[in-house]
């Protein structure tokens, strides 16, 4: 029988003890099987140790000091084995056949680096309805250029390069906007392959602080393509 690339999954997680168990529960009934699975606990200070160790041996713990969502994913990526790499937040659910449909598409086309899904947006079942006004979508699906929804090969991730830590958020957006410009090849699925949880301790609303980030990445993303017209 052919052996199936192993795909290394990288679960960062902060305080993130109320929904972590059923992130980790939605890669591991992953109707693809040669996974190895690394949750990347960035400092948390509420039980999601205790949570992420109830699935050892299945998966794999490691706890640093905390440096933000895109250090906790290069952390993560350096204990990782696989040929390809995915990535899932740790209030993020992925649905049953992801990995499997994506892995069928690069079997298709193997000049393809990467392969994005489209993403389903909910209000977690615990939210107030008060939450639920102050927390609105626009669309319930929409096409997933996010972390969670992609899956890549190593080669291609690594010749972009890691997150950039400097970040507190904004990190994947600076990583795509990076890896287009080194000519990225991707195809997005038509089907959902992520649900993306809505909840009051969103990332974006917990590092309110550090929205300016998105303005940096902005202005380094218009430098870039300044650079790349030339003078």
């Amino acid at each position: 029988m052919r052996q199936e690339p192993l795909i290394s999954v990288v679960i960062p997680v902060y305080n993130g003890d109320r929904y972590l168990a059923e992130a980790i529960e939605s890669v591991l009934a992953q109707t693809y099987r040669a996974m190895e699975v690394i949750v990347i606990d960035d400092g948390s200070t509420d039980k999601s140790a205790d949570v992420a160790k109830q699935y050892v041996p299945q998966i794999r713990y490691s706890y640093r000091h905390n440096g933000g969502h895109p250090a906790a994913l290069n952390h993560g990526i350096a204990l990782t084995h696989g040929d390809f790499l995915a990535f899932l937040d740790a209030d993020d659910l992925w649905t049953r056949n992801k990995l499997e449909h994506q892995m069928d598409v690069i079997g298709d086309n193997p000049k393809i680096d990467a392969v994005f899904g489209h993403v389903e947006q909910f209000y977690s079942p615990d939210m107030s309805e008060s939450e639920r006004l102050r927390i609105r979508y626009h669309r319930r699906i929409i096409p997933g250029y996010h972390v969670g929804s992609m899956l890549i090969s190593r080669e291609a991730f690594m010749r972009v390069g890691d997150f950039e830590s400097q970040w507190r958020v904004g990190g994947f957006i600076d990583w795509y906007a990076r890896a287009t410009r080194r000519g990225l090849r991707s195809i997005m699925l038509d089907e959902v392959v992520m649900r993306r949880r809505l909840h009051g301790s969103n990332m974006g609303l917990r590092e309110r602080a550090s929205q300016k980030d998105y303005l940096y990445i902005l202005k380094a993303k218009i430098d870039r393509q300044r650079e790349d017209a030339g003078p």
